[in-house]
């Protein structure tokens, strides 16, 4: 009994230890030394995408090697510091959505742990034109992208009253000054943006901003995503704008853990 019970429970243990590591995808490229582990990883649908894929990987890649010349300095420096291991760092590249089968938005984000009281994790975001083959901001879907301009104003508030409507829903403590401040009118200031997927088929239904963990709450709030629907934003839109833009956030994308 005590043998059969036994070797249950090591196929069962090991059964859990593979599909475990089944659920890790294999990096697409790795940094393994006594200073840093880094990893990099591309979603499927990106690495669909030959001028995409090379894109992104070319960038890992250099962030890669960065972080190990960083690593190793440290270590060279202070090897104290590294008595608990190396370095550990991964990035993420995945799909949020796709528009008009041209427009792919990408979620970056990287986790890195490096001996402090916890890990950080971060986010960017990357809008890959197919047709152009090259990366783009969203300027092409407005009107007038000016800082302080009525077009990041009305984004600005837009993110503003959704973020604080996400904080309501959470039970967490409100924005404070410092933080509503540091979202500004500006473009390059507002905060990661992407292409919002849509109920209507290769359309968006809006923009969603990334903030990081501390960027508009403590580390304990995590991450918030931020939507702002189409029409608060169609005056100001450009005829490719209009032609991109259209239905309403799939009840899935917003209901999905932050």
């Amino acid at each position: 009994m005590i043998r059969t019970l036994g070797a249950f429970l090591t196929t069962f243990l090991a059964g859990v230890m593979i599909s475990a590591f089944a659920a890790e995808p294999t990096p697409d490229f790795s940094v393994k030394t006594k200073s840093i582990e880094a990893s990099v990883v591309l979603d499927a649908k990106i690495k669909a995408d030959p001028a995409l894929a090379a894109n992104c990987l070319a960038e890992g890649k250099k962030w890669a090697e960065k972080n190990r010349a960083d690593a190793d300095k440290e270590r060279k420096q202070d090897p104290e510091l590294f008595r608990n291991g190396p370095w550990t760092m991964e990035r993420k590249y995945e799909t949020r959505s796709v528009v008009d089968g041209r427009y792919v938005s990408i979620v970056r984000g990287d986790c890195e742990y490096t001996g402090g009281a916890h890990p950080n994790s971060s986010s960017d975001t990357i809008l890959w034109d197919r047709s152009a083959g090259k990366r783009i901001s969203i300027r092409p879907f407005f009107n007038e992208t000016a800082d302080n301009g009525p077009t990041l104003k009305a984004m600005r508030q837009g993110v503003i009253a959704s973020l604080a409507a996400e904080k309501k829903k959470r039970g967490a403590e409100g924005m404070d000054a410092s933080a509503i401040e540091a979202i500004e009118p500006k473009l390059l200031k507002i905060g990661p943006v992407s292409l919002a997927p849509s109920t209507e088929d290769g359309r968006s239904s809006g923009l969603t901003f990334h903030y990081s963990p501390y960027a508009v709450g403590s580390y304990a709030e995590g991450e918030y995503i931020a939507f702002v629907p189409w029409e608060t934003l169609k005056p100001y839109l450009t005829p490719e704008g209009a032609r991109i833009f259209g239905g309403a956030r799939p009840k899935d994308d917003e209901e999905r853990p932050q």
